[in-house]
């Protein structure tokens, strides 16, 4: 756990060495008073080149960031993260080099924007390609294993909640929910755990003049102009708004769940009185329990953090399967991504293996609606 400074900088005029100086000052200010962590807002556009239209990725782009590196971010622990929504595998390098001159990790969003229509935006959406957001993964896995580190994430303040937008929130939402988390804490990099996403949070569904989000009633109106039907606009708001992800916290099944006085900023979720964290908290089965055992399991792993990633069965649309692999650590993460019953033939060298972690019961023969499970064994290659 670190505190985290948010660093708003894209709007700063980095060509001034005074202005960056300010900035650095800032920082060393807020590291003296505790603080540990700092994310980095859209991190890729402090080099822009207006003159050139250039925004992202500009030519002292990392340039800056070994500056800002060298003078705010050297003491002892401090974690740094730059959002990078222009970040291919080669800048990621740069961006969180193992010897830290520039960044701690990158944030970036190639898998998000995978199941939206290509050349169009977020609200045109797609039914998730498994077999592209695996072959992602693998590139990601693969090209910074020893030459930079990333971070894992499916939620954040921005997204849909993804147990709504990958999983099955009706009938298997719990099921899926510890599908997805399985998938995503079996890789190498720094998971994120967004508020809510560890009880299984829903999207909302509400109606267009009770959504706070600028952006939403932007898109509202600008479609509508457009000529698209209310009902498919609004479909694809429930879908995508980032209001989905800042409704309040559902702490408890009472009618003060998500708040403490006065009045919330937006409306619960209804479904509050069954999915919140006084209810988590008791139920050892719950998916807050299954993330606190996926983070321990990290911990006490090393194949975890440092073991080689090799993707199976990559053309299979159902089915999301990998292996890591250290010297001595062998680790197999299987998951059904829908609500079908599946095949799956367990590698020969896992039939004996110990299950650290499942969402349900035993091991099948087969798998069952988003089942996912880490089978691990030990020999020395």
């Amino acid at each position: 756990y670190f505190h985290q400074f948010a660093v708003e900088q894209p709007d700063l005029n980095w060509d001034n060495p005074m202005v960056r100086r300010e900035l650095y000052a800032t920082i060393r200010f807020w590291v003296k008073k505790g603080v540990e962590g700092f994310r980095l807002d859209v991190i890729d556009q402090i080099g822009k080149d207006p003159d050139n239209m250039i925004t992202g990725n500009g030519p002292r782009l990392h340039e800056f960031l070994r500056e800002l590196s060298a003078e705010a971010f050297r003491e002892e622990g401090i974690v740094s993260v730059g959002e990078a929504w222009g970040a291919n595998t080669e800048r990621a390098k740069l961006y969180s080099a193992p010897d830290c001159s520039e960044l701690s990790m990158v944030f970036q969003f190639e898998h998000i924007c995978l199941d939206q229509e290509p050349g169009k935006d977020k609200w045109d959406m797609i039914p998730l390609p498994l077999p592209k957001l695996k072959d992602c993964y693998r590139r990601w896995q693969q090209e910074l294993h020893g030459q930079g580190w990333n971070s894992l994430f499916l939620n954040n303040h921005d997204l849909p909640r993804t147990v709504s937008r990958w999983g099955n929130p009706r009938e298997y939402r719990v099921e899926s929910a510890k599908m997805l988390a399985t998938m995503l804490h079996g890789m190498q990099g720094t998971p994120y755990i967004y508020q809510g996403e560890e009880l299984g949070m829903t999207n909302i569904r509400l109606n267009i003049e009770d959504h706070v989000d600028i952006e939403t009633h932007n898109v509202y109106r600008e479609r509508i102009a457009q000529g698209y039907a209310e009902e498919e606009v609004m479909r694809s708001i429930h879908a995508r708004s980032r209001d989905n992800a800042r409704t309040p916290m559902q702490w408890t099944a009472g009618e003060n769940a998500g708040f403490t006085t006065g009045k919330s900023w937006m409306p619960l979720n209804p479904n509050y009185t069954e999915i919140n964290a006084e209810a988590a908290m008791a139920d050892p089965d719950s998916t807050f329990h299954y993330y606190r055992k996926l983070i321990k399991l990290r911990k006490q792993y090393d194949v975890f953090r440092n073991g080689t990633f090799t993707l199976l069965c990559p053309e299979d649309e159902k089915i999301f399967a990998y292996t890591r692999d250290t010297r001595v650590g062998h680790m197999l993460v299987v998951t059904n991504f829908t609500g079908e019953t599946l095949p799956f033939a367990i590698p020969e060298e896992y039939k004996s293996a110990e299950k650290l972690i499942g969402n349900y019961e035993g091991t099948d023969k087969q798998l069952r609606p988003y089942e996912a499970m880490i089978l691990y064994y030990e020999k020395i290659c």
